[in-house]
């Protein structure tokens, strides 16, 4: 997965013009540590299962290419790793992967949960002191949830595979802060429908380190939390709060 968010990026680094980004076309390439406090439960078929999930830090990469084409939307590709490690004391059955594992024994668990945003979006402005832009977003799961425990009297493993894409809406916002260099923003995408709910959301602020005709970086932190309450996803049943503190750069070619 990684590689091909890279791939994607490194596509669109072709793709920008030696002019200014503005002028033509506009690549924007940012990197993001992300301390996350996490907690859920997830199943595969009955009841779901509480885990005690490690917090854990994170990397989130992107890359989005803006243009002046009208009604074309911009693009924007976003990597989220989301790999949770947990343990639980069972007091009851659970059963996961066909396999019942027994009461009043150890599970452990790696969830695998990484995941690609494929974001389409317009800017509605998009001027120094406020950029706001709105759009849809595909979020691609493509991982595996691995439990380990007693079962029949011996140490059992099981995995379970899933794949599948959640559409959301899409949008961000972003307040500069005249002469001062910094900025405030919210971007984030959600849905609820029926019985799944997921938010992916962040605010927080930037400080413009270096901007001129070339290159702009910008140095960012904030909050960042996602919920994702996920029914029947490729037989994949979850309730997984993950939040925490990031910080990131971001450069504008």
């Amino acid at each position: 997965m990684k590689k091909y968010c890279l791939a994607a990026a490194l596509s669109m680094a072709f793709l920008a013009p030696a002019a200014h980004a503005d002028t033509l076309l506009g690549l924007y390439v940012g990197v993001d540590g992300w301390q996350s406090d996490n907690s859920g439960s997830f199943s595969d078929s009955g009841n779901m299962q509480d885990f005690n999930f490690e917090d854990e830090t994170f990397i989130s990469y992107y890359a989005a290419l803006e243009h002046p084409i009208p009604l074309v939307p911009n693009i924007k590709l976003k990597y989220t790793e989301l790999e949770l490690n947990g343990s639980t004391l069972l007091d009851e059955t659970f059963e996961f992967g066909g396999t019942s594992f027994t009461t009043n024994t150890t599970a452990t668990t790696v969830s695998d949960l990484s995941h690609v945003d494929y974001i389409l979006y317009y800017e509605i402005f998009d001027n120094d002191l406020l950029s706001i832009d709105l759009g849809v977003n595909a979020k691609q799961f493509d991982g595996d949830i691995v439990v380990t425990g007693t079962a029949n009297g011996k140490t059992t493993t099981e995995t379970v595979d899933f794949s599948g894409f959640v559409p959301l809406v899409y949008g961000r916002a972003e307040v500069g802060l005249p002469l001062t260099g910094l900025s405030v923003f919210f971007e984030g995408s959600l849905l609820a429908i029926d019985d799944s709910k997921v938010q992916d959301y962040q605010a927080g602020i930037a400080w413009a380190l270096l901007d001129n005709l070339a290159v702009d970086l910008d140095i960012k932190a904030g909050y960042r939390k996602m919920t994702l309450e996920l029914d029947d996803i490729d037989n994949l049943y979850t309730d997984i709060d993950t939040s925490g503190p990031f910080a990131g750069i971001q450069i504008h070619f």
